[in-house]
């Protein structure tokens, strides 16, 4: 079931999302070659606890394997979900950052692909119209579209460049609950609700250099595409508004 929020509860979504944007102003700094990517992930759950909030992501999933950190950090082939460790991150790596907030009941999402140092001409295309995509998915969302009008504006730029568009994972409702109805894919399938004011959402296009499909690893979480092709992940969390559409989230500058 769709839950549309009220103007009280945008207002604690939005205040969670400005935290998580933030923080990662804080953060991007830090992304650069030689870091450990179990660095990263006890910088943020520091800097969220010592904000007043809680890692979102920390403990989700199922009781015999939650998710064990506060910050998803997905590399070059890995796509989302990635586990922080003792990896190094190298020159020219693509590196993927999600991660969400929870303040006080309300709960923010967002994620980016960063290109550490010099990373080839490929990877920074796909990056770019990973990026470009977000943009258009979140110019479709608007009060009166369908909600597939958003994976027909991601899928339909990126499949432009012979890029593949994951449909195994997708997008989703966000703000009372980390996973919330409705699905919000970025491949036209699945239920198409008409979108109104009092939805939010996350949009995330995730789109691979080659195949669109993707295994899991055997942790149980780590998304790997299929054929070791690159991944870029770009997402905001966005507000719809009977007059306007508002994202949430701030726009990420490196």
């Amino acid at each position: 079931m769709i839950r549309l929020k009220n103007e009280k509860q945008i207002d604690g979504i939005r205040a969670s999302c400005k935290m998580l944007s933030t923080m990662y102003k804080e953060l991007l700094p830090l992304i650069t070659p030689g870091i450990e990517t179990l660095e990263l992930d006890n910088w943020a759950q520091n800097w969220i606890k010592k904000a007043g909030g809680k890692p979102a992501f920390l403990g989700v999933g199922s009781k015999e394997n939650p998710f064990p950190a506060s910050l998803c950090i997905s590399i070059n082939n890995e796509v989302i979900h990635g586990i922080p460790s003792r990896r190094k991150i190298a020159d020219g790596d693509l590196v993927s950052i999600d991660g969400g907030i929870d303040l006080g009941g309300f709960i923010s999402d967002q994620a980016f692909t960063m290109e550490v140092g010099k990373v080839g001409e490929g990877a920074h295309k796909l990056n770019a119209v990973t990026r470009e995509c977000l943009k258009r998915g979140v110019a479709a969302a608007k009060d009166g579209n369908r909600l597939l009008q958003i994976a027909r504006a991601v899928s339909g730029y990126a499949e432009a460049f012979g890029f593949g568009v994951v449909y195994q994972y997708s997008g989703h409702g966000v703000g009372l609950g980390l996973h919330e109805d409705p699905s919000v894919p970025n491949v036209p399938h699945g239920p198409n609700p008409r979108m109104t004011s009092g939805f939010v959402i996350a949009i995330e296009p995730m789109i691979n250099s080659g195949s669109p499909t993707v295994n899991v690893a055997s942790n149980g979480w780590t998304v790997l595409t299929s054929d070791n092709s690159l991944s870029a992940h770009w997402e905001h969390t966005v507000a719809i508004f009977r007059d306007r559409t508002e994202t949430l989230t701030d726009e990420i500058v490196f």
